[in-house]
This record gives structure tokens, sequence and C-alpha cells, in this order.
């Protein structure tokens, strides 16, 4: 609270507030409600300083013990008063008052009056409301999932959401999507690669319900389909296969990650397994090679082998782990509370080190020999990047005062995130025969509990993402305060409710979004400019997104044109890409040779591309493509001048170009080109300039070979060919 000022201001103040204090009060007169009109103004305004190991002032406002104790100031409930007559609680910011509302001072002033009653055994916590500063458990991403009735008058229960709050604002929602657009649309969402023009053909023929369908289907099944949507989940885990820092050494076998992740999608795997075998796949029953495998969620971060201070850097490795795991999974930012009390959400530092002891008891390196003790290398994991803890029983892990390794504080068991009371349940030890911990199985299994409310809401929301452009929370990562809250969270409390009564499958919520009205809708309104002046940023879906295609998709989409795409190999150890030189001379380790792969195994998709966090494909990254060091749920959409100078100087792109024109045989080689680039026949307007682009070039350059690559490279470089409408 401060030194008592002086003057004779304060004076006059202090003489009210005696009155207030200290005369008679009449018999009758009862004190304000505690829980209704006391206790929030007290968690709102004084708990975020008067709270905790270390409250300020040494002032606890969270017990009637530590209101009675008071701190160094004097009697708490008479110095409260004091400061809230003097318009000095809250204590100014950045120089200026911030007095109390009348009736939050009034309520305090009445409560010191009638004495500072406190309900017996109540202890007030900080984290148990939100208020306008920080979130509490009651925020709405840790509240239990409903499952509220879809508006009536829609088949699709997405559309009765979406439609029903377009209503309240008189709006229509965008009239459906040309044919030709929504099939490519919907074949790049659900595989990441083109459609071919004769696919197009057959569908803008039958544009109905029942072959949109057909498509869907056909496109879920697709071996593709686990490609594409494998990417996204990469991003997430911060996939890469080197360590990173200056010697940036290969991860061996982190390619079989890769693999296991496109397997498990293909498979439509049911999420809490998914998140099982990835966390503690080694502590499994049934526990195989694959489920080892997939541990290597837990491997994939970097790794420094000659850090200055060890002591610190295991304590960032926890770290690394602890962001990682709660990133992806419940897109809460637990990892702020290594050093101190989440600032704005209710994670206690406690809470973090409770969390990081699931990983406290390894890795054990992969080796020659077997991992967990079974008959059988191929069974046990043997030649993977896995995870197995070291111990059974590891030494306790110890909160660090600010999160300094050299000022360790008493010790702290294993648990869970105390923001789900439901689930805040004790951990008991692993048996006396067991090889690893059973923590990170029993983290896995909390964070698939039906009772935990993040789980189900944050996976939904990034499929949602993926689908239309941008989430239902539009911070994928951050359910938190900081975050976005739902635009529609009566929707998105539906599909989390329906995803778990799947039994956490995938596919069918993928069909569901994408049979949507919302989903088929065009990227153009007729009343564009008006909705645009309201909601520019699209959050009642009133229209699609008009996306560009990621870094991925579109070296897929050049190999795709040229005809050179090899879509036959799937998985295995993945090809180094071809670096231009000068990106090779930025490289510091230049007396090591880069050696790309042979041209052939280039020809695979850009996801089996070797990823090396120190030398990241500049093309690639030219279009966003992630840093590998954290969890990315949402890359960055850009449109600078180095993306257009790529396509128009890059030797891939003029290797396509030659390519494709050499694929564009027979008597209509304009034709050819349209329909391989851009699935469609080119319209009379655009023929005529094609075939004063070939005379030209054919003149310029001596060639009617080369006239016809420069036309195929300007079809390559259109907004048609690298956007999705």
């Amino acid at each position: 609270m401060g030194a008592d000022p002086t003057g004779p201001a304060m004076t006059l103040a202090r003489l009210a507030v005696g009155v207030i204090l200290f005369a008679p009060a009449p018999a009758a007169a009862a004190g304000p409600d505690f829980e209704a009109e006391v206790a929030p103004v007290l968690l709102r305004r004084c708990l975020e300083c008067h709270s905790g190991a270390d409250p300020s002032g040494k002032l606890d406002l969270t017990t009637a013990d530590g209101l009675a104790k008071g701190g160094r100031s004097g009697p708490a409930a008479d110095l409260i008063a004091e400061k809230v007559a003097a318009g000095e609680m809250p204590p100014p910011k950045q120089g200026k008052p911030q007095p109390l509302p009348k009736a939050e001072a009034d309520a305090l002033t009445a409560w010191a009056a009638a004495g500072s009653p406190w309900p017996k055994g109540r202890t007030l916590d900080r984290d148990e409301r939100t208020t306008e500063s920080r979130g509490g458990r009651d925020w709405w991403a840790f509240r239990p999932v409903t499952r509220p009735v879809p508006p009536p008058g829609h088949a699709n229960p997405i559309d009765a959401f979406v439609r029903a709050k377009l209503a309240e604002k008189g709006w229509a929602p965008a009239p459906p999507a040309d044919p030709r657009a929504l099939l490519r649309r919907l074949t790049f969402d659900l595989t990441g690669l083109p459609p071919t023009a004769d696919e197009l053909d057959v569908f803008a023929a039958d544009p109905s319900p029942a072959s949109y369908e057909r498509a869907v289907d056909r496109l879920l099944a697709s071996p593709h389909y686990g490609e594409r949507w494998a990417r996204h989940w990469l991003d997430v885990a911060r996939y890469a296969e080197t360590c990173g820092y200056e010697r940036d050494q290969t991860k061996p076998h982190a390619w079989k990650y890769r693999d296991w992740v496109v397997a498990a999608f293909n498979a439509d795997k049911p999420f809490g397994r998914f998140v099982r075998e990835q966390l503690a796949g080694d502590e499994l029953s049934d526990r195989s090679t694959a489920t080892v495998t997939a541990t290597g969620f837990l491997r994939l971060g970097t790794w420094n082998d000659e850090p200055n201070d060890p002591d610190e850097y295991t304590y960032e490795r926890l770290e690394d782990l602890v962001g990682a795991t709660t990133t992806a999974f419940l897109a809460v930012t637990v990892k702020c509370a290594r050093c101190h009390d989440h600032k704005f959400d209710p994670v206690p530092q406690r809470d973090y080190y409770r969390l990081a002891a699931a990983f406290w008891a390894g890795p054990v390196s992969p080796g020659p020999r077997d991992l967990l003790g079974g008959p059988t290398k191929e069974q046990l994991g043997y030649d993977l990047l896995g995870w197995t803890d070291k111990s059974a029983s590891p030494p306790p892990l110890r909160l660090l005062k600010k999160g300094d390794p050299h000022r360790p504080g008493e010790p702290v068991a294993f648990g869970f995130l105390s923001l789900v009371p439901a689930l805040d349940k004790v951990v008991s030890a692993a048996p006396a025969e067991a090889k690893t911990t059973g923590r990170r199985l029993a983290l896995a299994d909390w964070i698939t509990d039906p009772k935990n409310p993040l789980a189900a809401r944050v996976w939904v929301n990034r499929l949602w993402q993926h689908h239309f452009g941008a989430g239902l929370v539009r911070s994928p990562d951050n359910f938190g305060f900081t975050g976005e809250k739902p635009t529609h969270p009566e929707l998105l409390d539906w599909l989390a409710a329906e995803f778990v009564a799947n039994g956490g499958r995938t596919k069918p919520l993928h069909r569901l979004m994408v049979l949507s009205e919302t989903y088929k809708q065009s990227s153009v309104h007729p009343k564009q400019g008006e909705y645009a002046g309201v909601d520019a940023g699209n959050r009642l879906w009133w229209r699609a997104e008009r996306r560009r295609l990621d870094a991925e998709q579109l070296r897929d989409a050049l190999l795709a044109a040229s005809g050179r795409l090899d879509l036959s190999v799937v998985g295995g150890p993945s090809f180094v890409p071809d670096i231009s030189p000068e990106a090779l001379e930025g490289w510091s380790r230049k007396g090591d040779e880069y050696k790309p792969s042979p041209a052939d195994d280039q020809r695979r998709r850009t996801l089996y591309a070797f990823v090396k966090r120190g030398l990241l494909p500049p093309t690639l990254t030219a279009f966003d493509a992630p840093d590998t060091t954290l969890p990315c749920g949402k890359r960055d959409v850009t449109t600078v001048a180095p993306q257009a100078l790529a396509l128009l100087n890059n030797p891939l792109v003029h290797q396509q170009s030659e390519a494709l024109a050499a694929r564009c045989s027979g008597d209509d080689r304009v034709r050819a080109a349209w329909r391989f680039a851009l699935g469609r026949d080119p319209r009379p307007a655009e023929r005529a300039a094609a075939d004063r682009h070939l005379a030209e070039q054919t003149k310029r350059l001596g060639s009617a070979g080369k006239a016809l690559a420069s036309l195929c490279h300007v079809l390559l470089n259109t907004n048609e060919f690298v956007y999705l409408d």
C-alpha cells in the first residue's frame, strides 16, 4: 500500500475516514454482501499485488488472517479505507491516478465501517475470477464444453449458427462459389494438390450436391490427405531434422516421426490415441516401434550439445517441452510461468513446475540396445528418434526462484494445471517394477479427458482455420486472456462436443465443414463494400476467404503443372533440396559442402524435403514457411515484393515453365498449357493475347519452344495460379 502520505489534505481525509470507521453505526445497519460486492473489488483491484508468496507491503488480502495481520503500513481494513477515501487505491499507473468507481469505493468503505466481516474459511484466489486485467478460471476457454442446440432452419449446424448471426444484422451470405473454384478450393484444402483439368470439367458439368459429396469422400480417402494435414501438425510440432545452433547437426531418423503423422491422419487415428502416442508412446501397454516413433514429438526441439551453462540449459529444455506440449494441445502459454505467476492467465508458477516434472526423468537417447526391454529391436524402437525415461524415480524437481537454476526452492510434485479444477487430481507414484515414471501418460490422459475443456476446442479450431482461412478463435495458439475470443462461441462448443461424441475422429469434422454452405460460398459478395465497412475481418463469415497457396502447395503445384511431380514415393528418408549459391554464401559452415539430392529425387512432394534449421530454402521462406524453433499454429501470410521476384526469377520456376512447355504437345499447345496450369480452357481474349505473345517472343528469342516456355512462365505467375478463390 505504500507509506502514509502527509499534509493538511490528507489530515482532513483521515478525519473523514475516522468518522466513517469509528462513529457508531446504527444497530440495524448491515455491511455489504461480501461475495457479491466486496470480493469482486478485492479480486479485481487488490490481489494482483497483495497475494502470493511475497505480497506487496507484506499485506496478504486473500484470507481473514491476512487482513487482520495487516502489512508494513498498519492494520489493513483501516488502511484500505484511508486509501479509498484519498483516491490512492489502486496506486497510480504511469503517474496517473486510478481512482475506484464510486460503487466499488462505497462497497469497501461500508465493509470497513461494518467491521470488515469475512466469511469463515473463505480464501480469495486471484485466479478464481476474470477481471479487466487478467483471466480467471471462469475465462471462457476454461469453462466446461456444452452442446448448444443449433438454431433452426438449416440441415448443417455450421450454417445454422453462422447464418443466425448474419440474420441478426440483416445480412445475407455470399452466393455459392463457381463450381471450378469450389472444387479447386476443396482439393487443395484436403490434399494440398491441384485438381486436374478433367476432374474440374466433370464437376463443372455436374455440380450437384451428390457429385460434391462424392468428391469430398474421394479426397478424404486419398493418401495425399494425410500428407497435407500432416504438414499443418508438423508446424505445431516445430518439426525439423537438425538441432539448430552453430553445429545444426542432423537428428537421425526424425523423418520417421513425419511419416507417423501422415499415417495417423490417413488412418483417422482417434485424438486421444494421437495425443497419448506422442507424449507417452513408450509407456503404453501395447507399445510398439510406431508408438515410440510418435514420441519424436518430444525430441524435435532445438538441441545445443555445448551449452555455456549446462544447468541453465536443462531448464531451457524443460521450457521447450512444457511450451510445445501446452501450446500444441491446450493453446495456453504456460511457459510464461517459469519465473513467476502468469501475468494474464490462471497459471501459478507452481503449476509450471508441476507440469515440467512430467519430463524431468528423461530422455534416454536411442543406441545399440533396446529401449523398452522387449524381445526384439524392431518392436522396441531401435533406430528412431524417440523418448523413454532415464529412470522411474528421478530426483525431485525444485521450483526456481525467478526461474533462476542457481536459486532452487522447494520440491514440486508432478501434477496438472489448476485452471481445470475438476481435473486437479493427485498422481500416484510409479510402481516399483516400472521402467518409466508414468507421468507423461498421466499427462496425456489429463489432456484428453472429456472434462478438459481445452483440447477439443483447440483441435476443432485448428481444423476450422485451415478450411476457412482463419479460426473461430483467431489466435489458435493462445486461448488465454491476451488471445482472441471466439467469433461464434456456441458453434465452437458444438463442434468440440461433436468431436468428442464421435470418439475424437477428425474426418467426420472435415466432412461436416466442407459440406456446409458457409464453406461453399463465394469469396466475392454483392455487397462487399458495405459489409467490409462494418466487418472487414469477415468475423461473421459472410463470404469465403480468398487465400494464397502456402509455400508447400505452391511448389507442389508448380511440379504438378509441369508434369514432374512424383507422387509414387510416399514416406522414407527426406530429399535434400537445391539451394541457390547466393543463399549458401551466407551459410556459416562453408567448409562443409551442401549436397542436394539427385534431380529425380527432388520431384517428390515438398513435405518430404529435408528441413535444416540453419538453412531453410529461401523460396519456401519467401512464401512464409515457418520458423522451426517454436510451435506455429498460424503462419504469417504476407504479400511482398520478394514473392513476385521469386516467381519471376527462381530457377525452379523457370525449369517448370520449360517442362510445362515440353508437355504441351499436339495442335493446340496454348489450350494444353492453360489446362495443365490453370485447369481450364483459355477464354477468347486470353487466346488472342497468347497468340500475340508467342509471335513476339518467337521473333525475339528465335525459337517457338522458348516462346512457349515464356508463355508458360506467365501462366505460372498469374494470380489465378497462386490464389484460391
